[in-house]
Order: C-alpha cells, then sequence, then structure tokens
C-alpha cells in the first residue's frame, strides 16, 4: 500500500517587449520605432486588480522598462501613484516607497540597457477607493514616455494616502481581469552574491527562531520549554510572502521581514545562522487530497513563475542577505504524488501538462543561483515510497525535476525526509530484517512488505540510491522530527514476547498511529528529537519544518479564502478508505484549517514528548 502524507491569486501579466502591439487589458502599447537621442525611455505599466472587501483590494503591477536612448549601466526608476495605494514589496528591482513616491533602482543582472533594450520588474499593492495608473515616470531623472506619448509634467508628490489596509489572503479563486499569458515569463536570472555554499548549512550553525511561532508556543502552558527552537516558516501561497495580518494562517510577517529579524538574530550571537523557508504553492498543489489544495488552478504554471518563485528569488538574493544560510525546502506533496497516485484524475493532469516537474525545476534554477541558499526537495517518507515499485521511480521522477526548467542536479544540496509527518525516526526494537517464529516483520500487516521499517533508515537508503541516478555524492538528507517522538505513557519500553508476527509488530512498534496511512492531526503524537546538525551517516540534520501545533487540516467543513478544502482524513470520526485499510484516522477533534494554530495539539505533542521536555 502506497500512503500519499498530506499537511497543513493573484495574476501578473508579463509584458513582452519589441515592435508588436500587446492587447492584454489596461497596456500601454510600445510604439515600433523610436529616435536614440540621449537620454530617453519609453514606459509599459500595466496591473492586475482584484477586490477583497468593499472598495479595497490589492493589485500586481509591472512596469517595463525600455532604455530609448544611449546606453546606460545602471538606472532609477520613480514614480507617484495617483491616489489610494500603497506599495508593499517587489522584484527585480530594489524597491523603496515613500508615500505615494515609489522608486525602483536595477539591480547587477539588469542594469545595463543598451539602446532599444528593455527589462521587466514587478511589485504588489494595495489599493482603496480605486486602482488609477500612474501617467508620470522619471529614469534617471530623464522624464519617460509611455506609449511614445510624453506626459505633461514630471511625476508630482500628492499626498500620502492613509495607512495601509492590513493585508489579507489572496482570493481562493483567480481574479477575472484578465487571463495569465500562455508564454513563460522573463527568464532573467536571480541576482547572486558572492560566496561558496558550505557542506552542510546547519553545521556549525545557530537556527533562527521565528517570533510569531514562538510567540504561540509560549502561550500554551509549558511552551517556553520549546518556543525557542528553530522551525521553518511556510510560504503557501502569495500572498504570505508580504505577509498575511488576520488571516487564519500564516502571520503578518512577510518573507522580507523574517530575513530582516534572521539578520537581527545572526548579528546577536556569534557564527552563522540557518534560515529555513518551505516554497510550497505548486499549481494543483498536492493532487491527491483536499486539506491542502492551494491557490493555484492546474494549468497556472506561469503565475506560480512570475508571481511567487520570481519574488521570492528577487527578495532572498538581496545582498544584505548574503550572509544568512537560507534553506529552501521544495514543495512538499508534490513529484512523489505523479509515481504513485496516478490513479487520482488531478495527479494525471499534473503528470501530463509537467506542472509539478517544470514548477519544481523553476524553483531549484531561480533559487540555487543564489549562493547561499540551499536546496532540499521533499522526499516523502518511508510509507509512501519505501516499497520498491515506488523508490526507484521516485528518485528517477526526482532526477527529472532536477534537470528541468534549466536547472541541474547540482543545484539540488539534498532531500527531505518526513515532512510533516508522523513516522518513527527509529524503530529500537525490530528491523527490516526481524522475523517472528520464522515469519518475517516485512508479512506484518503494519509493514505490509515495505522496505524499511522507519525513517532514518529510509533517508540513508535514499540517499544512496539518489547518488546513482547522478545526484551529487554530498547531498545530505534531512528528516522532520517536529511530530514523531511516540513517547508518554503508551510508548513500548521493550520488544514484545509474543510469537504471532501481527502481535509482536503492534506492541514492539513506537509509532502508534492506528495505521501508517493516517497522516492529520495524529492522537497521540509526541514532539520528536530536537534539531541539530550530523546526528547520523548521510544525515545534514535532525529539523523541525512542520512548526508543531499547526494543524495539518480541519476535522469538518471550514469555509476559508486560502484555497484549503476539508479531507475526511482529518475527521476523527471518519472509518477510513483503501489507502488506511479502512480504519479510523486517529485524528484530534476540533482542529482548524491546515496552517491555523492548534493549541490543544500543541499542549499534546509536549506531553508525548521524546525524549521527554524536562
Amino acid at each position: 500500500m502506497k500512503f500519499p502524507i498530506r499537511l497543513s491569486g493573484r495574476r501578473k501579466l508579463v509584458a513582452l517587449t519589441g515592435a508588436s502591439t500587446l492587447v492584454f487589458a489596461g497596456l500601454v502599447t510600445i510604439p515600433a520605432t523610436m529616435a536614440h537621442a540621449a537620454p530617453g525611455c519609453d514606459i509599459t505599466y500595466t496591473t492586475n486588480d482584484w477586490t477583497e472587501g468593499a472598495g479595497s483590494g490589492g493589485f500586481t503591477g509591472t512596469v517595463v522598462v525600455k532604455n530609448t536612448g544611449d546606453a546606460i549601466t545602471n538606472w532609477t526608476l520613480k514614480f507617484a501613484f495617483p491616489s489610494g495605494q500603497t506599495f508593499t514589496q517587489g522584484w527585480s528591482a530594489t524597491w523603496s516607497a515613500s508615500g505615494a513616491n515609489v522608486t525602483g533602482a536595477s539591480l547587477p543582472y539588469n542594469g545595463s540597457l543598451a539602446t532599444g533594450a528593455s527589462t521587466s520588474i514587478g511589485f504588489n499593492g494595495r489599493w482603496t477607493g480605486s486602482n488609477p495608473k500612474p501617467t508620470a515616470f522619471t529614469l534617471n531623472n530623464v522624464a519617460c514616455t509611455t506609449g511614445g506619448v510624453t506626459p505633461t509634467a514630471s511625476p508630482s508628490t500628492p499626498a500620502s494616502p492613509s495607512a495601509s489596509p492590513s493585508a489579507s489572503a489572496s482570493p481562493s479563486a483567480s481574479p477575472s481581469a484578465s487571463a495569465s499569458p500562455s508564454a513563460s515569463p522573463s527568464t532573467s536570472p536571480s541576482p547572486t552574491v558572492p560566496g561558496v555554499k558550505v557542506d552542510n548549512p546547519y553545521s556549525g550553525a545557530r537556527g533562527y527562531v521565528n517570533p510569531e511561532w514562538s510567540a504561540k508556543a509560549a502561550s500554551v502552558s509549558g511552551g517556553s520549554r520549546v518556543s525557542n527552537i528553530s522551525t521553518a516558516v511556510w510560504l503557501d501561497r502569495i500572498a504570505a510572502i508580504a505577509g498575511t495580518s488576520g488571516s487564519s494562517s500564516n502571520g503578518s510577517m512577510g518573507l522580507a521581514d523574517h530575513l530582516d529579524e534572521a539578520l537581527r538574530q545572526a548579528n546577536a550571537g556569534s557564527g552563522p545562522l540557518t534560515v529555513q523557508f518551505v516554497i510550497y504553492n505548486l499549481p494543483g498543489r498536492d493532487c491527491a487530497a483536499l486539506a491542502s489544495n492551494g491557490e493555484l488552478g492546474v494549468d497556472e504554471l506561469p503565475r506560480y513563475k512570475s508571481e511567487y518563485i520570481d519574488p521570492i528569488a528577487a527578495i532572498m538574493g538581496q545582498a544584505k542577505y548574503s550572509s544568512l544560510r537560507i534553506v529552501a525546502i521544495i514543495e512538499i506533496d508534490s513529484l512523489p504524488n505523479l509515481v504513485t497516485n496516478l490513479n487520482i484524475p488531478k495527479c494525471q493532469t499534473m503528470n501530463n501538462n509537467n506542472g509539478y516537474v517544470n514548477g519544481v525545476g523553476y524553483a531549484l534554477n531561480k533559487l540555487g543561483a543564489i549562493s547561499n541558499v540551499y536546496n532540499y526537495i521533499d522526499a516523502a517518507h518511508h510509507g509512501w515510497i519505501g516499497w520498491d515499485t515506488n523508490f526507484g521511480p521516485s528518485a528517477l521522477k526526482f532526477k527529472a525535476a532536477a534537470t528541468a526548467e534549466g536547472s541541474t542536479v547540482d543545484k539540488v544540496h539534498g532531500f527531505i525526509a518526513n515532512t510533516a509527518n508522523y513516522s518513527a525516526l527509529v524503530e529500537p526494537y525490530f528491523t527490516i530484517g526481524s522475523s517472528v517464529n520464522g515469519t518475517s516483520v516485512r508479512q506484518s500487516k503494519w509493514i505490509d512488505w515495505n522496505q524499511y521499517v522507519d525513517e532514518q533508515s529510509f533517508a540513508q537508503a535514499f540517499r544512496t540510491r539518489l547518488v546513482s541516478e547522478g545526484f551529487p555524492s554530498n547531498i545530505g538528507m534531512l528528516i522532520d522530527t517536529s511530530r514523531n517522538g511516540w513517547g508518554g505513557a503508551n510508548r513500548p519500553t521493550a520488544a514484545s514476547t509474543s510469537t504471532n508476527v501481527d502481535t509482536f509488530i503492534n506492541q514492539s512498534r513506537v509509532d502508534r498511529r492506528i495505521h501508517a496511512g493516517n497522516w492529520c492531526n495524529q492522537s497521540g503524537a509526541g514532539l520528536g528529537e530536537r534539531p541539530r546538525a550530523n546526528p547520523a551517516t548521510g544525515i545534514d540534520a535532525y529539523v523541525w519544518v512542520k512548526p508543531p501545533g499547526e494543524s495539518d487540516g480541519s476535522s469538518s467543513l471550514i469555509p476559508n479564502n486560502e484555497g484549503k478544502g476539508f479531507d475526511r482524513m482529518c475527521d476523527p470520526t471518519y472509518t477510513g478508505n483503501g489507502l488506511n485499510g479502512n480504519n479510523l484516522t486517529g485524528a484530534l477533534p476540533n482542529a482548524p484549517i491546515s496552517g491555523a494554530w492548534f493549541s490543544a495539539q500543541f499542549a499534546e505533542l509536549m506531553a508525548n514528548a521524546y525524549p521527554p521536555l524536562s
């Protein structure tokens, strides 16, 4: 049996440059010919707007800057919003804003513009009342034309609009303003910073403590014992890049906020600091479940590239963050679904359109070009791809993704197992080679002919297989130990003396789930090994990638605007299906949507921690 684990929009038009006239809604045309007098510039400005309430919403702006004068080696673009708009975050330029006045300065890779050359930059913003487009731009303090028309005045400095409203979640449905272009977005290289990657980004480094998670953990009785442990930050939708105030999941801190805080923590101590982000927003995300479905449709790979990965790469690539070791956990629950779940129509679609393979390849290529970013691809867990029929094919699928969209295997630093899952790190009282009264433990209902009984043996063996498929020999594995401790009163203390193989396994195993196919908010689970580097051969680190206390999914239907559905495997009353042997789910009751804080779960995880909390 193959068990997938389960866990916890905005459109941007990509303007093409050249002599053609573009016809996307709201686009300013570029004339076929321009005079090449020095200096000169022409601007194409487009937006894609959405409404989030009465008279307010957000928008993504794209600015195509065309140099119509002599060649330049760097540039600074300035413009002012007409009214009611505020800037939130941008990419492909060094952005700043003061009230309505916005400035974008070139980066090292796009500063040089020959006569007639263009570059595309973008940003997200908020609007209230209406969202008119600015008409006056300057480049290096020279007034630009828009579509060849000279503005009547330089950019003005209108009164600053009222404070920006709190950012809210991206709408679960795609906005209707205009369709994403079918062509892939610009493939300009990500900005890079000097430096050489170390072999293990966790070795000798402190871990970033997410202050938002830390505060939630400390609010639960006894939580201060673990609230200063490093956990990953999940970027599970476009809005999370800028931060999402008032939503059920994520937090008000965006990617840049977390990186700035990581710099503060790094400067407050000694030695390097490692900060972890989960890249988790593929089109058609998590095709085999409902609790962790995402905001992007199955055909929205262009949006994933231009609105999600490109902004993340632009922020991570800023020079001021070059001293940080940034770990990117790439797309949980994606590629293994293409091996085991092609009987599900949505998974078959994502296999046929290469959305997962190309999306992962694009993310690896863009983020791997940044010298202090370390990519680790999700490698499921032993209870999903531990069978021979899944083990080798998964390695081949990962290789296909690692060499898609311009990526190479050298942009993969390693792989991660057991993310947000509950599989035991090590089963201490039996191995895959054990037998009971002459019967192999593989024949037990729990192991069900799998080749592995725990995550560490699986991760070490899978690493060897990945190297044999062409991945670098120095790749390392991560294991998420945030919720696989399985301590407390029900933890076995010795091997069973039963001569029946099923009884022996059920009495000896520390993983106390009803069935290995159960994945949602498991009752009786506990915190596992605390994060540490180099714990075993081939393992770069034990990590807490799933922040303990963040729900896997709601135990009943909860309407939300984050694109997250209701999966019966999170319902404690559900009697299951073929994937979990038609057993009860073992899920906790009264759970919120995936990613939202679940204090009752956190308290139980602490009570059942192994090693125990002091």
